[in-house]
């Protein structure tokens, strides 16, 4: 069974470290030192922040707004922007807004990633703003983890779908921000 691509996604923002894939026995010494040198340095290094309201009440809204910036050192070009939601909210009012045209995203339970067809050069920066309404009975701290999960995509793999990506043990990077909301009365 595979994995989805929000499973995916939630594992390297939950772990917030690199993935790793087993190298193939039939590799040699030199092939799997170049690999592991490899996928120890990210093409993309990404320096997230996440804005979000400090206190809310039952039933309102929580606007996150991600902020994902490419530190280097190349350009990023395969990459998911989002994370994981609190367990308050309502997940029929998860709404997204992106000023990049063609933004795809899918909600898997509190999950919510979506991919942006655009590319982030080294310096620049990409946003998202996810809208979402608590429950009327939500209470406590509500806590999100949210950020960007960036695939070191090589030339020519640009038309290759994740599975295949996945199949060929490229590496994949998640940098993600923990943001508390508290929900009072």
């Amino acid at each position: 069974m595979r994995n989805t691509l929000p499973k995916v996604a939630t594992v390297a923002l939950t772990a917030g470290a690199l993935l790793l894939t087993a190298v193939p026995a039939s590799a040699t010494t030199s092939a799997t030192a170049s690999a592991a040198a490899a996928q120890a340095e990210p093409f993309s290094v990404f320096d997230v922040s996440v804005k979000a309201p400090k206190k809310v009440k039952a039933g309102g809204k929580i606007s996150y707004t991600v902020i994902a910036q490419n530190k280097g050192p190349h350009y990023a070009d395969f990459y998911f922007l989002g994370g994981q939601f609190p367990k308050g909210i309502d997940l029929k009012k998860v709404y997204y807004r992106s000023s990049v045209k063609g933004t795809e995203c899918e909600l898997d339970g509190r999950a919510l990633y979506c991919f942006i067809p655009k590319v982030v050069e080294k310096g620049e920066a990409i946003a998202m703003i996810f809208d979402v309404r608590l429950t009327k009975k939500a209470r406590g701290t509500q806590t999100a983890r949210l950020g960007i999960v960036s695939y070191d995509v090589q030339t020519g793999m640009e038309d290759m779908s994740k599975e295949e990506l996945d199949r060929l043990g490229i590496p994949v990077h998640g940098y993600a921000k923990t943001v508390k909301t508290k929900v009072v009365r």
